[in-house]
């Protein structure tokens, strides 16, 4: 999950996405890659750095070994499975630390290569860090597809068109076109803003913007204060109607696999 602008909903999105399949009984696998850890601080807080995805930059250490277990979503009345790689606020150090060399910019792809080892199809979602430098460009190297965030405001949009430049910039590093989604959050059907928005956006990125919407909504915003994904928190909401219905497109349309 990435967009150059933060308070879009990478958050928000990788948590109730993977709340969402854990709810269908898959047990997806989550990667905070944010020195401002607000995935860590709803699912499980590293106790120090060395406990952190930072450990992994600075020391080595294998992701499998920092990984955890978290409840995530609502399972046949129960909750359902993750695992969690938290992040840390020393992350903040890792861009004057290692440089931008593409020695670190491919080092996490294989850590995840090691990670997801005998399990290709186990999705895992990585919520980057919203600045262009060592961390977010780490993640879109080891990304399969990038599924892009975009609250219905003017920023937000702007940030998305800047990281759309971003990813054509990469092409010819990658040597390949990374596939992206974009995803309208915070949609208010009142605003007449949100729809010029909308249309805006179908017609710059045709069938790669989701047809799905996520409303605003105030168990999203509560969700969070419970450390808790929109499921397990009211499974009857909304929201979580809104990313269950994410998912539902995203599997359909073969963006994601399980």
């Amino acid at each position: 999950m990435f967009n150059q602008k933060g308070g879009v909903g990478k958050t928000t999105t990788a948590l109730n996405l993977a709340g969402a399949l854990a709810s269908r009984g898959v047990r997806p696998m989550l990667l905070d890659l944010d020195a401002q850890a607000h995935l860590s601080g709803i699912l499980a807080p590293a106790e120090s750095s060395e406990a952190s995805v930072f450990a992994f930059f600075n020391n080595g250490r294998g992701l499998r070994t920092l990984a955890r277990a978290v409840a995530l979503g609502v399972r046949d009345g129960g909750p359902g499975e993750a695992d969690f790689v938290p992040a840390h606020s020393e992350l903040m150090k890792v861009d004057s630390l290692f440089g931008k060399g593409p020695g670190i910019l491919y080092r996490l792809k294989e850590g995840i290569d090691e990670l997801v080892a005998g399990e290709p199809h186990r999705p895992l979602f990585v919520d980057c860090c919203p600045m262009l430098g060592v961390l977010s460009l780490s993640g879109v190297f080891a990304a399969d597809k990038v599924l892009v965030p975009i609250s219905a405001d003017f920023l937000a949009v702007k940030g998305a068109l800047q990281l759309e430049n971003t990813l054509k910039a990469l092409e010819h590093v990658l040597k390949k076109r990374v596939e992206r989604r974009y995803l309208l959050t915070r949609f208010d059907t009142r605003r007449r803003m949100a729809h010029d928005i909308a249309a805006d956006l179908r017609e710059r990125f045709g069938a790669e913007l989701c047809e799905t919407r996520i409303a605003e909504s105030v168990g999203l915003a509560e969700s969070p204060y419970h450390r808790s994904d929109i499921f397990a928190h009211d499974s009857r909401s909304r929201g979580a109607r809104d990313y269950a219905a994410l998912a539902e497109e995203l599997l359909a349309t073969g963006f994601l696999e399980v």
